[in-house]
């Protein structure tokens, strides 16, 4: 385990903007008081954020025994699920290297040179894919309550979007509609938090991971993620860890990883660790749609990022040595 400098980092970059919408609310950073060491992984939505989470858990606390997740690793700009005071007392008392969850982009979050940060991005057809699952199993609870939080803010006034339950008709909403949806739940967000973390992807406490290279060799992915954090599990201790971080172990265990999420979604872990593959947009898409994602991606990102998000670092190498 590591050993925690409980010294206070100094404040390297401030947030220069605010996101705030019916999911998450930067401004919760602002009472968040960094630890030296201390991991935020950062992402889009359903690109596998709670999969790093529990490789980000194996590799530093290195006990392949189920936890919950929420209370280890809050997310601190969510506005729904554990309140921020609480949160905030919970990673307060914790004398382990802490690791946080956001779905801010990267300028809506504050920047500390002794924090490190890990991004994971997957390919825009499949989180829509994954996200389409998502908004279909929320609960009527937490529907009413997302639907509170946009009526009593005066910046959103209006209830939470329900977007189509039909994976394609959701694609085409999330691909055409985008710009009066918010955030998450648009391409245009999608892109935006891409865009952030690929103007910094050079910064050395700054890690990008991609999903594709999680699915094709967990174990060297791990390794990689772990040479980041700068830890050294056991080698007896490996072989346990990597088969937690298995997205079948992960379901096996779901129902403690995933404590208490029974209220937010219809079948609670089951729903939200659904089926974790990629690639399930083929059979839903036309010619025609992948065409205007396509397009739509060459003509709003960089080439470098657009490779990066289709295919990954195995092949197209470090995002780090990647052209513009």
């Amino acid at each position: 385990m590591s050993v925690i400098d409980l010294n206070r980092p100094v404040l390297a970059r401030k947030p220069t903007r605010i996101v705030r919408d019916w999911i998450s609310d930067s401004r919760h950073w602002e009472r968040y008081l960094p630890r030296r060491g201390d991991v935020i992984i950062a992402t889009a939505p359903k690109v596998g954020t709670t999969w790093t989470q529990q490789i980000v858990r194996l590799l530093l606390l290195q006990d392949p025994a189920p936890t919950p997740l929420g209370p280890l690793s809050p997310w601190l700009d969510a506005r729904f699920q554990i309140p921020l005071d609480v949160a905030l007392r919970l990673i307060e008392a914790q004398r382990h290297r802490r690791f946080l969850k956001s779905h801010l982009p990267f300028d809506a979050l504050p920047l500390y040179d002794e924090v490190q940060y890990i991004h994971v991005v997957r390919d825009g057809r499949d989180a829509a894919m994954s996200f389409c699952n998502h908004c279909a199993s929320f609960t009527p609870v937490i529907l009413a309550l997302l639907d509170g939080i946009g009526l009593g803010d005066d910046t959103i006034g209006h209830t939470y979007p329900r977007m189509p339950a039909d994976p394609r008709a959701f694609f085409l909403h999330w691909l055409d509609g985008g710009e009066s949806l918010g955030a998450a739940l648009s391409i245009s967000a999608f892109m935006d938090i891409e865009r952030s973390y690929w103007a910094e992807r050079k910064r050395e406490n700054l890690l990008l991971v991609h999903y594709a290279d999680l699915k094709a060799d967990l174990p060297g992915e791990m390794r990689r993620i772990a040479g980041f954090l700068g830890v050294e599990p056991p080698p007896e201790a490996w072989p346990s860890l990597v088969r937690a971080a298995t997205f079948d172990q992960m379901k096996a265990d779901g129902e403690t990883l995933m404590a208490g999420i029974e209220s937010s979604f219809v079948e609670g872990h089951k729903s939200f660790l659904y089926k974790g593959s990629n690639g399930r947009w083929r059979d839903v898409l036309t010619e025609d749609d992948i065409q205007r994602y396509e397009a739509r991606l060459a003509a709003e990102l960089p080439p470098g990022l657009a490779a990066w998000i289709e295919h990954g670092r195995r092949v197209v190498g470090d995002p780090r040595t990647i052209a513009d």
